[in-house]
């Protein structure tokens, strides 16, 4: 079983409104992301931390999983972990970000290939930059749920350099929504189909 961890629990503070709401090609950003792992993830949940209650809504109505990180504030380590948990199931498991606005469904079946033929972590690349979602193999789960509040997930990633398989991707691999700039600037990035 395939997995996906959609982290969507920050404040939104440079965007000055939840911006996991904001409308994107006419549905919400939360909503967009969710439905590229349609048909790719037989588990997804939606990792949720400031003022829940705006996003849940929405959740409900779409009918998909969420929980809550009290501890947010600890950064994404610590709401990957929350995902994962209730994902533990899985054979690999996708950390996604609830404010990327593209993805390439294509990338997201190279990098679960990828996965079948061994490798333990897989990300798009793009200009050598790394970016999201990334494919963890269940072997590393409890190396993820034991970091501590320093450690990050990219610390997971480097100390399995040799397991670790990147994929080039286009600019949809490393942009995300922080800012209204971000916003206005979405519309010169070419996204896959």
């Amino acid at each position: 079983m395939i997995g996906a961890v959609v982290i969507a629990a920050g404040e939104s503070r440079r965007m000055g409104r939840n911006k996991l709401l904001i409308e994107i090609g006419g549905k919400p950003l939360i909503e967009r992301v969710i439905s590229f792992f349609d048909g790719v993830a037989d588990e997804l949940v939606v990792v949720l931390g400031h003022k829940p209650e705006q996003t849940t809504p929405l959740l409900k109505k779409l009918g998909v999983r969420w929980v809550v990180n009290e501890g947010y504030a600890e950064g994404m380590a610590s709401s990957f972990k929350r995902g994962l948990k209730e994902l533990e199931d899985c054979e690999a498991v996708f950390l996604a970000l609830g404010d990327q606005p593209f993805m390439d469904k294509n990338f997201l079946r190279e990098a679960i290939n990828a996965w079948r033929n061994g490798v333990k972590v897989v990300s798009p690349v793009h200009n050598g930059k790394k970016g999201h979602p990334v494919l963890f193999d269940k072997s590393l789960f409890s190396e993820i749920l034991s970091l501590g509040k320093q450690e990050t997930v990219r610390d997971v990633i480097h100390k399995h350099s040799g397991e670790h398989q990147v994929i080039e991707a286009g600019e949809w691999a490393v942009v995300d929504i922080d800012s209204p700039e971000d916003l206005e600037r979405l519309n010169k990035i070419t996204c896959p189909k």
